[in-house]
């Protein structure tokens, strides 16, 4: 039997973490139909199914599982081997792979992403937005960007923004149709436009102000999951939108949006950057590490120089 080569066991990895061969080509570089031509060749040379395969699903079979079992340490010991080997270049090089939100992933692209690659030329970002939390190792993350509340304990985490504010908005459309709100309760005779989970649950809005706080089960005639929809049907006068400082704080500065209750919205912890405590770290995250660290602290002198 021939050796199996180190594309195709990664592409058994790929496949078994997405679920999919459409989006393990694309995380491995390859086609669809290269990467399938690849598993049948392996599954031919081992004599069994790695896969169990349909129109609309692929799942591990128990050879398959069983196989995995086997294979998946050896190639995080090999990745972590050439990992270490490249601690002896003059430059990290490699693929440096994180799991986020878009919205988290829109607030670092720019300032820490962009600039990270800027002085790293021989690194590739590969960035995947999940609005659910996600297990890092299981997927293969070298890293995750989440709010501080959703990382996990046994993570380090460090910070990658300066604390952040929710927003509470509307247009000015709107707000001359409408009062404006002066207490959290003054929603309830509002058209809000609600926030739906990834498990499908509703969002009741939060506020704080002097040690009380509230929680108000808003309601409205649209109900979305994504904030930049949310946004953009405030603009457009459709009602009151709860989203994040960030998004929103150019459309106030331009009067195309009105902040409301903002006394009731005090910061909060922002984003962590956040990777196991018990793995070899490699070159591209320690490098990354580093650009957060040094962003982060610049931008903390701005603010206080403002």
């Amino acid at each position: 039997m021939q050796k199996s080569g180190l594309l195709e066991l990664n592409a058994v990895v790929a496949v078994s973490t997405h679920r999919s061969f459409r989006r393990a080509a694309v995380e491995l570089g390859m086609s669809p139909s290269a990467l399938s031509h690849a598993i049948a060749a392996l599954e031919k040379r081992l004599g069994v199914r790695l896969f169990h395969r349909t129109t609309r699903s692929v799942s591990l079979s128990e050879a398959g599982e069983q196989f995995l079992i086997r294979v998946q340490p050896a190639l995080r010991d090999i990745s972590a081997a050439m990992e270490a080997v490249s601690e002896f270049r003059d430059t990290p090089a490699g693929t440096l792979r994180l799991n986020t939100s878009e919205g988290a992933a829109q607030m670092v692209l720019t300032p820490v992403v962009l600039e990270y690659l800027r002085r790293y030329p021989e690194m590739r970002v590969d960035i995947v937005t999940d609005r659910s939390l996600v297990d890092i190792v299981a997927g293969g993350f070298d890293a995750g960007i989440r709010l501080a509340e959703s990382v996990p304990q046994d993570m380090i985490a460090i910070a990658i923004t300066p604390p952040l504010r929710f927003a509470v908005v509307a247009s000015p459309q709107y707000f001359a149709k409408c009062k404006k709100p002066k207490v959290p309760a003054d929603l309830l005779a509002h058209n809000c436009i609600r926030v739906r989970f990834p498990s499908g649950s509703i969002y009741k809005w939060e506020f704080e102000k002097r040690g009380e706080e509230q929680s108000i089960d808003v309601s409205g005639s649209l109900t979305l999951d994504s904030h930049h929809l949310m946004l953009e049907a405030a603009l457009q006068g459709a009602g009151v939108a709860w989203t994040n400082d960030f998004a929103a704080s150019a459309h106030i500065a331009s009067g195309r949006l009105i902040r409301v209750l903002e006394d009731w919205t005090p910061s909060y912890p922002g984003l962590r950057l956040y990777y196991p405590a018990n793995r070899y770290m490699p070159a591209g995250l320690r490098a990354f590490v580093d650009v957060v660290r040094e962003i982060l602290s610049e931008n903390s002198i701005i603010k206080k120089k403002g």
